[in-house]
């Protein structure tokens, strides 16, 4: 594909919202690959993750940020200053609202935080192949009363319902200048962090409830080999030898299973064969561990 440089436009799109309103559904949709990893589990998205868009002679930035919470540790509070960073300067920003659950308490903060905000706003209001449309219409209402909202979108991440329009009005609205990423860049994530992510996202997909949120995967080694494969060596970091059971499952099986699952996803991304090894190890005050943060792309925070 080429595009006239006297024409290109490019522009960065925040995309902010509670947990689990599908943001990063949203962004691997419109990227149209997996750059952000999903699950069923709220607060999967930890830190900001960039996925590369195009259409036409416009590249899209988004920015898919964790979701907005009150914050209670320290992890919690470097993921909320990560998503408010991901908003700042954009040159616009998506408020993606889960059409189903609705505005509860929960949205309160996120409501006010915006308010108080200059860029231009936009109401996504997703999962409307699973929500009562009359609902819809009320969120609406309620938000616009609220906050200074130039666009709304109805939209299904999941299913695609609504995301042609919605990407083509998102490429129209950004600003004439050069890409920040060249045409064939999806996301501003290495392949060290993308690994990372992609066996915490089978941790979530196997364990559901079993697994607190509270554990992290540490990518220790990571190299190509001579025949162009690559090697990868992680560990899997929870806080307590009851957990480390859960991960390991008997006999090792379920550590096999994840192992096996995130293996194959990552060959499939990464256009290689992979040889991954996973570890479990306990380690209870990893949440205060600054190298830890370092590791999976988050400011430390007091």
């Amino acid at each position: 594909m080429t595009t006239d440089l006297d024409n290109q436009h490019c522009g960065v799109i925040a995309i902010v919202g509670a947990p689990n309103a599908g943001k990063s559904t949203l962004v691997n949709a419109l990227v149209g690959q997996k750059v952000a990893i999903t699950s069923p589990k709220a607060q999967t998205t930890r830190t900001r993750v960039m996925g590369v868009a195009i259409e036409g002679d416009t590249q899209m930035v988004l920015v898919d940020t964790p979701g907005i919470f009150a914050p209670k540790r320290r992890l919690d509070r470097a993921m909320v200053q990560a998503a408010w960073g991901g908003a700042q300067g954009a040159d616009l920003i998506a408020l993606v609202v889960d059409g189903k659950a609705g505005l509860g308490a929960k949205m309160e903060p996120i409501i006010n935080a915006l308010a108080a905000r200059p860029e231009k706003k936009w109401l996504i209001l997703n999962k409307v192949d699973i929500a009562i449309k009359e609902k819809l219409l009320v969120h609406t209402q309620r938000l616009y009363e609220q906050l200074d909202i130039a666009e709304t979108f109805f939209v299904s991440a999941a299913t695609g319902d609504g995301l042609p329009e919605l990407k083509t009005a998102f490429a129209n609205a950004m600003p004439e200048g050069p890409w920040h990423f060249p045409e064939d860049q999806v996301s501003d994530a290495t392949d060290r962090m993308l690994a990372a992510e992609i066996t915490r996202e089978q941790l979530y997909h196997q364990l559901h409830a079993e697994l607190p949120y509270a554990a992290a995967v540490d990518t220790e080694k990571y190299s190509e080999r001579e025949d162009g494969s690559v090697e990868i060596h992680q560990q899997i970091l929870v806080g307590r030898s009851s957990q480390r059971a859960i991960v390991l499952g008997k006999g090792g099986q379920r550590l096999k299973e994840i192992g096996s699952k995130a293996r194959a996803e990552l060959a499939n991304l990464l256009g290689v064969k992979v040889h991954l090894y996973l570890h479990v190890k306990v380690k209870e005050d990893w949440e205060d561990d600054r190298f830890i943060y370092r590791d999976i792309g988050l400011d430390w925070v007091e």
